[in-house]
């Protein structure tokens, strides 16, 4: 999940901490291509839904309200959405089923619940506005605050880490494989040099000063880049995300569907290779010969190359600019 999206008003009176309706108010952005994920969830069968990147619980309101037949599961890292998707789901009732777990953890929360058939899995990767819009969390270099980008505030990594105790190298590989930062090596120098950083606002200076000052004329903010390979390391993201897909894979029923929005090459790379896998059923033989190797196709994509938002909703959701939606279908395998 890299930029801001509108919010949205909701009433004349402006929540306040401690209100039921606080935190679901900071989560209140229109999700990327609900309309479409809506229509690629129509045809499944009755059962269960799972949104495995929660957040506000936007998509999975449109999904509910689209199909009185489904119940969903709701997986989320961050707490702060957890409490935001209870109080914006809270109408459905007992329909909805909400955990604070990473989305790898899926099999695991499957098991210990013993729900319906799945019938679908939604991925909505990378940061979320409410994420980028809290300053505090550390995630917008719009804001002067500590070095944190942790999902889940569990955990030990964070960002003052990263950019403080890793090698230069090691910086230069993050903001290269996970930022496609072109300036890499002098920005990882740049950083090793101005050690300790203890803010966003330094860390985002100290990556503006070190990229060319024609190339910080051009497109987004010169740090936005850095920002989004420091927070993919501290969270893993990619790390995690073939292991999530494949699981979805497997919990699917036949003529269920996954569909997973990417806002990144990294991650649209993996979501790729792993549907083609899916599809091919872990086929090895060479792609110009028949296949010889016994493997069954476990699921059929629904489109090739997949989906992009519409103009309007780029221009009406900025962070609908790099989205990117793909969703396969599970086929009936025979045991």
């Amino acid at each position: 999940m890299s930029d801001t999206s509108p919010r949205t008003t909701m009433d004349q009176h402006t929540p306040q901490p401690g209100d039921e309706e606080f935190a679901a108010n900071r989560f209140s952005h229109r999700p990327v291509m609900v309309d479409e994920i809506v229509a690629l969830v129509e045809p499944v069968p009755a059962g269960l839904v799972v949104d495995a990147t929660l957040g506000g619980g936007g998509h999975a309101w449109a999904l509910l309200d689209s199909r009185p037949d489904l119940v969903l599961l709701g997986l989320d890292q961050d707490a702060d959405a957890i409490e935001a998707a209870g109080h914006h789901l809270a109408s459905f009732g007992d329909r909805v089923t909400i955990r604070r777990a990473r989305f790898d953890e899926l099999t695991t929360v499957l098991a210990d619940l013993d729900p319906p058939p799945v019938v679908a899995v939604l991925f909505d990767l990378g940061v979320s506005s409410h994420q980028l819009d809290e300053g505090d969390r550390g995630f917008s270099h719009r804001f002067d605050a500590p070095l944190d980008m942790r999902m889940d505030r569990r955990q030990d990594l964070t960002a003052a880490r990263v950019v403080n105790e890793y090698p230069e190298r090691q910086l230069a590989r993050i903001l290269t494989e996970y930022g496609d930062e072109r300036h890499a090596r002098s920005i990882a120098r740049a950083i090793v040099a101005a050690r300790p950083l203890h803010t966003t606002g330094e860390l985002a200076e100290v990556a503006r000063g070190a990229i060319p000052a024609p190339a910080r004329r051009r497109g987004r903010h010169p740090a936005t880049r850095t920002f989004q390979a420091v927070r993919i390391e501290v969270n893993a993201e990619l790390e995690v995300l073939p292991t999530a897909i494949d699981q979805a894979v497997d919990a699917l029923a036949p003529g269920g569907r996954c569909a997973v929005l990417t806002y990144h090459s990294g991650e649209d790379r993996i979501v790729k290779q792993r549907f083609l896998h899916a599809e091919s059923g872990g086929c090895t033989c060479p792609d110009h010969l028949p296949c010889v190797c016994g493997a069954t196709p476990r699921v059929r994509l629904l489109r090739r190359g997949g989906w992009t938002p519409s103009d309007e909703e780029k221009a009406d959701n900025r962070r609908a600019e790099s989205a990117r939606l793909r969703a396969v279908e599970k086929l009936e395998v025979a045991a």
